[in-house]
Order: structure tokens, then sequence, then C-alpha cells
């Protein structure tokens, strides 16, 4: 029988609200109630948001709350040369970019057109500098910063249909619907979507529980993993806690922290009580199915 192996990964740009402990908790009771183990990593590939001293909040926020991890905890910032590695072996497989765009081209470019594609999260990037020819990317590479972008409908028909499991349904991944992804920032040698993906296999996760948000995000992946020969963990989307107004709890819109409840006197123990049974704090809400 596999070993269950789940993780909680939280970038280090803010403390750590009700939201966060609702899927930790999620993902640590998996695991536990099945015997297996839980991880924590750190997402800090945002060079101008991760700070140090948000990486010792959480450490505190999830020992406060009774939380222990199994084993060392994953900095993805020290993992940058694996992400390199994965981004060459699909660089040699001819299904990456370069992408020379600025966010207000691209903006440009989507308000003059009449029929711009949309996705999950908005017009989708309209494919400029995949429609470069080979001789000028080469060169602009070389001296212009660029990102990288995955050739989303070229990967898609190199692995061919393509499935994971949420819960105990079987979905189809439709990785086309998010468009052509970006892999390696400007900024930063790595993305979200891609550094995910390598640890997920490198860390030999086998159960991924995370927040309804990401449910999209998961066809990409699978198409990740299919072009890199990664194994496909199973999946938990859960759904998101929301405030008063119905927004999701977040950090960019104010979102109490634990830090702050455990100032004002919080009980740690009530708290995860509340959470397990499905009873929320004033003011808080789970997301409709």
């Amino acid at each position: 029988m596999t070993e269950i192996i789940s993780r909680f990964a939280p970038s280090p740009t803010g403390r750590l609200h009700l939201g966060h402990a609702y899927s930790a908790l999620l993902a640590h009771d998996y695991a536990r109630e099945r015997g297996g183990t839980f991880l924590l990593r750190i997402e800090d590939i945002d060079p101008g948001r991760a700070r140090p001293e948000h990486v010792e909040g959480i450490f505190e926020d999830l020992r406060w709350l009774g939380l222990a991890w199994d084993g060392e905890v994953l900095f993805q910032s020290r993992r940058l040369h694996l992400y390199a590695e994965a981004l060459d072996r699909l660089k040699a497989q001819g299904l990456v970019y370069p992408c020379f765009c600025t966010r207000s081209a691209i903006a440009a470019e989507i308000a003059a057109s009449a029929s711009a594609p949309h996705g999950p999260d908005g017009p989708l990037y309209p494919g400029t500098c995949r429609r470069l020819p080979e001789a000028e990317r080469t060169r602009r590479a070389a001296s212009e910063p660029h990102a990288w972008r995955l050739d989303v409908a070229k990967a898609s028909a190199l692995a061919g249909p393509l499935y994971w499991h949420d819960g105990d349904t079987e979905v189809l991944a439709e990785p086309q619907a998010a468009g052509d992804v970006i892999l390696a920032r400007k900024d930063a040698p790595t993305s979200y979507h891609l550094a995910v993906t390598v640890d997920d296999a490198a860390q030999r996760v086998t159960d991924v529980v995370r927040g309804r948000d990401l449910y999209p995000a998961t066809d990409i992946h699978r198409l990740l993993q299919s072009l890199l020969a990664f194994p496909t963990p199973h999946y938990h989307h859960h759904p998101l806690l929301l405030d008063a107004e119905g927004r999701r709890l977040a950090k960019r819109t104010g979102a109490p922290a634990l830090a702050e409840l455990r100032a004002g006197g919080a009980d740690p123990g009530e708290i995860v009580s509340a959470l397990r049974s499905g009873r929320l704090p004033e003011g808080c809400r789970r997301e409709e199915a």
C-alpha cells in the first residue's frame, strides 16, 4: 500500500490567516488519519514579496495551531537549479518560447482585439511572441529580458488526452483554457506552475489538498506532469473561507492574521476544533459548492 504524503505550501508574503489555517488543517488531517506524512514547503520564489520574517511567522502560526510537520522544510528558493533543469527539458522538446512582452503591451493588444479569448483568470495571453520567427527569438533572447511561456496547444497535442482525479471524480484536463502560461518569469527563473509540479514529484506527494481557487491550475500541472514524466497525485480541492461580504479570505483584503487572533487571546484549540467541525467564526463562512 502506498504511503500517503500530503503537504502545505504557503508563500511567505504575509502572515497566515484563517483560510490558511483551514487548508493546512485539512492537509494535515488527511495524512494523519491515514498514517501518512505531512510536509511543509515554503514557496519563496517571489523575490519582490517573500520575507524571512514571514517564514518565521508561518512556523510560529502552525506550531500555535498544533500542526506538526514531518522532516525538513523545503524552500523553493534553494531549488532553482532543479526548475531550470525541468525548463531545459521542455526547451529540448520545443515546447516553450521566450516572451518579451510587457504587461502594458499585452493589455493593449487584448484591448485592440474584438474577440480576445478568456480563461478562468481573465483574458488569455494573445500569443504575440509565439508567432515570432525563430531567428528573431534567438537574437532578442540574447540581449532582452524575457519570460518563458509554454506553447500549450503544441504541448497538449503531444501529450494527448489527460485526466486527473478531484476526490472521487475523474476530470478531463483542459490546459488550453489557461493559454500559454509563464513557466519562468523575467524576475525569477521559475513560476508557480513549474515549481509546484517539480516539487510535488520530488517530494513524492500522493495527495494535494488545496483550495478550490487552484482547481483550474491543475490542468496545467497535469500537462506538465505528462511532459516531464512525473507521477500524478490525487487532488482534493476544498471550498474557500469567505468574509461577510463574500470575498475569499486573503492577505490583500485584510483578512485577520492568526498572529492577531493570538495577540487577542484566542484559543488555538478552539479554532482547530471549530474548523474541523465546520463551525466558523462570526463574519466568516464557507464557499458554496
